[in-house]
């Protein structure tokens, strides 16, 4: 069986050393509780360590609890941010998140996720 106790243990020590794999393998931990009670707010904080240092996994995952609220107020334009990230670093599971995801939006917020998208790369060379 595995010690999911024990991989949170090294995987906090890793990610609080800015380890974007370790963070991203934490926020996941966080997530879906394992070997911690699941906490959808710490999930985000780790995959959004992650993904500012360009996690795609991460970027996808964060866009993923923006677009179902899971321990934030949901947040269409912030999940196509983050997917739109993602899928630049060619992630497909983030170009369909953010198909599906458009279908919730307006073009107007559209623009302005692809917006905060180009804002994002531009702060993150």
């Amino acid at each position: 069986p595995q010690d999911y106790k024990e991989a949170l243990k090294w995987f906090k020590a890793a990610a609080e050393q800015g380890e974007a794999t370790a963070q991203h393998n934490l926020g996941y931990m966080y997530k879906n509780g394992q070997g911690t009670p699941q906490d959808y707010k710490e999930a985000i904080r780790w995959y959004k360590a992650a993904a500012e240092q360009g996690y795609a996994d991460a970027q996808n995952n964060l866009g993923v609890m923006y677009d179902k609220g899971e321990g934030t107020l949901q947040d269409y334009k912030k999940a196509h941010m983050w997917f739109n990230l993602a899928a630049a670093s060619g992630d497909q599971r983030a170009v369909n998140n953010r198909g599906i995801v458009a279908k919730n939006m307006t073009p107007a917020d559209i623009a302005a996720a692809q917006q905060m998208a180009r804002e994002w790369m531009e702060a993150h060379p």
